[in-house]
């Protein structure tokens, strides 16, 4: 999962580079891996900087005020595809035609088919095991073909239109072509979110494109509409055009955006985030009394911050039971399930989260939490409640059991690595230390959602039915998956990516030069 952004400026003697730093915080829940922004200046010339680590730490003051020009790209990421090498830092890079910079958010499926195109037909290198680059290249090679010295809007849309018939899987994209403007478009299927607002200014209009709509109200931007599946903005100093290239009659956009990725106060889809969670604690406590009865004996409500927390209020309130804040949250850990590596994201609950006694002792706590991946963050907060004086604790979860990989960009690569593969719901609670575990059901998450916006018959819920939208998922596809995108094999894949082997790479970040 990786956050996107993209900026053009009416006036053309302003900075995009403060306000591209602004959003990227604003985006930073999607990657804490790596972020880069890539700006143009005068004569079309590209300005950059990007490395590993978090907005915050990539960017200072001087490699801001190096980044020149009106129009840019943003990007934050964290790794699916690929290593978490400084070399995959997004946004990338072409020079050949035009000068393309491109970011992407999503996975593609058929990437060992594409790199072979490029290579054997097309001729063209690729220097970094990212996907992202196979994307950036096609679209590079469709322009190539136009044999112009200028494109246009319609060289542009023909370009995009010959992605959709050669990549597949899920992308949310941001492009800029030196000197012409900023390019968004989406997957036919819809899977991965990008949306863009405009706002007006004294020199005329400015637009802004991103994979969430909290950077554009944030920023000042209206008129914000989500880019649809199969949809193509092109934006220029002098105009918006917009192309619907691709009808797909399966429209899924992911699930787990609204179960966690997202930020509460954006809306994907024409659904708001937060409206979804509080519906899925509304159904989440159907379930507790379901599967508790008669017996009940739940003292009070307590969520795992900070996702949940809308969820389990409103399951608290359903209940009639207290709601209580048991565990304080370090504000400057990241995220653990992005985290790479089973070990760091384990060591690091425990410093992110710290339980209140007071809360937790001689107490039957509900411990609500969006969902349950590999168990790794369930079973050391179930042990801190423990520790804390829980005499028993239930543990609900407002998505149903993940029993099978993400091949659509998020890091839930290996069924051995998923907790609830292979085991029914007493055997997840005795994994991970639990009295109770209680899942949400399905279709309840599915109306959860689609409720707000009717015109969205279903999700891609893959994690949850094995299901797989874009199709081309085989059981040979997720072997090989495994192999190479596990715990052991990216840490194996780091180690190849060390300084002393990076090579090249390592002229790759924040130089604050023209490319």
């Amino acid at each position: 999962m990786c956050g996107i952004l993209a900026l053009l400026l009416a006036d053309s003697n302003a900075s995009a580079n403060l306000e591209l730093f602004e959003g990227l915080q604003l985006l930073q829940h999607r990657g804490q891996d790596a972020a880069g922004i890539i700006t143009c200046g005068q004569k079309g010339r590209f300005y950059q900087c990007k490395g590993n680590g978090m907005v915050r730490d990539v960017f200072d003051q001087k490699h801001l005020q190096n980044l020149v020009g009106s129009l840019g790209i943003g990007h934050v990421r964290y790794p699916t595809a690929g290593t978490s090498s400084h070399s995959e830092a997004q946004p990338f890079y072409v020079n050949s035609p035009y000068g393309i910079v491109f970011g992407h958010n999503g996975n593609l499926i058929n990437a060992q088919e594409l790199e072979d195109f490029l290579d054997f037909n097309t001729h063209r290198h690729i220097n970094t095991d990212s996907d992202s680059e196979l994307l950036l290249n096609i679209f590079a090679n469709n322009l190539q073909k136009t044999n112009k010295v200028r494109i246009d809007e319609e060289d542009i849309f023909t370009a995009i239109k010959g992605m959709y018939e050669q990549c597949i899987g899920a992308y949310a994209c941001v492009a800029m072509v030196a000197g012409f403007g900023i390019i968004g478009f989406r997957d036919s299927n819809g899977i991965r979110p990008i949306c863009y607002g405009k706002r007006e200014s004294t020199k005329g209009t400015d637009y802004m494109i991103a994979s969430e709509s909290v950077v554009l109200d944030a920023l000042g931007f209206t008129e914000v509409r989500d880019i649809n599946p199969g949809e193509a903005i092109i934006i220029t100093k002098t105009k918006i055009t917009s192309r619907r290239l691709v009808v797909s009659k399966n429209i899924t956009p992911c699930i787990f955006e609204y179960v966690y990725f997202a930020r509460p106060d954006s809306v994907i889809d024409g659904i708001s985030v937060y409206r979804s969670r509080l519906e899925m604690g509304e159904y989440l406590a159907d379930q507790v009394v379901k599967k508790c009865g008669d017996n009940m004996d739940i003292d009070v409500v307590i969520p795992v911050p900070e996702t949940s927390r809308v969820a389990a209020l409103q399951a608290a309130h359903k209940l009639k039971l207290p709601y209580r804040e048991g565990f304080i949250k370090n504000r400057y850990i990241g995220r653990t399930f992005i985290m790479p590596g089973q070990h760091m994201r384990r060591i690091n609950v425990r410093r992110k989260l710290n339980a209140m006694a007071l809360e937790f002792s001689g107490k039957n706590v509900l411990i609500v939490d969006d969902s349950i991946v590999r168990g790794t963050t369930s079973k050391e907060i179930v042990q801190m409640a423990r520790d804390a004086g829980a005499k028993k604790v239930y543990f609900a979860s407002c998505a149903p059991p993940i029993r099978y990989p993400n091949v659509y960009g998020i890091d839930m690569p290996t069924r051995q690595e998923l907790v609830a593969y292979n085991r029914n719901e007493d055997s997840v609670a005795k994994e991970i230390g639990a009295d109770v575990i209680i899942y949400q059901e399905l279709d309840d998450l599915l109306e959860s959602c689609r409720k707000f916006n009717s015109n969205i018959k279903t999700f891609d819920c893959s994690v949850f039915n094995g299901e797989y939208v874009t199709g081309r998922v085989t059981s040979k596809y997720l072997d090989d998956l495994e192999n190479v995108r596990s715990d052991l094999a990216k840490n194996r894949m780091n180690n190849l990516h060390s300084p002393e082997t990076v090579g090249l790479h390592n002229d790759y970040g924040c130089n604050g030069k023209s490319l």
